[in-house]
């Protein structure tokens, strides 16, 4: 049982790997013994590696891509290959959202949401884990082997509620609209998965979703937080370590069978 769920020296690829999940999933594989490429907008140095990932340098490296650039994903992609060889994993983690405190026009209604926050939210949820998959996926590919894990979100598979932000409206005058553009694009992600899955299962590289709930992060309005555990059976948020076994499960041998799946993980939220 310990073999089937290992990733012990296996390659993995993390898009978004220093934000508040990514960092759980790359300490998770790499103290499992995977080699974990994190690709990032920023530079980070063998410094910062060490003061971040205690322990695990050796096992972490940072390389400088956007997901939304091709070109230096693939120049990256190129460069993982000559340190260590080709991925065996990719998490296609990064992700943006409108901020709960951001300006009104982020959060605006539907009639009037500005098609400039539709393409950006668009262009890295959606089109960055195209362009990630297309050529770290091609490179699996080649191999005959891989898993491909898309991170997704409960709001890929139901519509944001309003109700839970009409607080605002009473508090500050103006109202607050769950945007449009992250549902949207965690919706798509759902299909381009099963598309991937098909696509690519002649050639032994597996592709499935995860679709999480929420995660504590203590950036979230009291009044926000009391009324979506309402919504959640379990009655909590998710710690942020909590979502580290369904990647290494959908990482290892133990999901050989699964691919096109959708694996829901959000305390029950969806099944209400």
């Amino acid at each position: 049982m310990d073999k089937m769920f290992s990733v012990e020296g296996r390659i993995a690829v993390v898009t978004g790997g220093l934000g508040q999940l990514g960092t759980e999933f790359s300490k998770s594989l790499a103290s499992a013994g995977a080699k974990v490429a994190i690709y990032s907008r920023r530079p980070f140095s063998t410094k910062q590696i060490a003061e971040k990932f205690p322990g695990l340098e050796d096992n972490i490296r940072v390389y400088e891509a956007s997901v939304t650039d091709k070109v230096e994903l693939a120049a990256a992609t190129d460069q993982v290959i000559a340190d260590w060889g080709v991925p065996h994993i990719l998490v296609n983690n990064a992700g943006i959202d409108s901020k709960p405190d951001g300006s009104a026009d982020q959060n605006a209604p539907f009639e009037v949401y500005p098609q400039k926050y539709w393409d950006e939210i668009i262009e890295t949820n959606l089109t960055g884990v195209m362009l990630t998959s297309q050529i770290v996926g091609t490179k699996m590919a080649e191999e005959m082997r891989g898993s491909i894990i898309n991170v997704g979100s409960m709001y890929g598979m139901v519509s944001p509620n309003q109700a839970l932000y009409a607080y605002r409206l009473e508090r500050d005058g103006v109202p607050f609209i769950k945007a449009v553009s992250y549902a949207a694009s965690k919706s798509g992600l759902l299909n381009l998965t099963r598309y991937l899955a098909t696509y690519w299962a002649p050639k032994k590289v597996r592709c499935n979703i995860v679709s999480f709930g929420g995660v504590k992060t203590g950036s979230y309005d009291k009044e926000f937080i009391d009324a979506f555990l309402q919504r959640v059976p379990l009655g909590r948020q998710a710690e942020v370590d909590e979502y580290n076994g369904v990647i290494r499960f959908l990482a290892s041998d133990a999901s050989s069978y699964m691919t096109g799946s959708n694996v829901v993980v959000d305390g029950g939220f969806t099944a209400w």
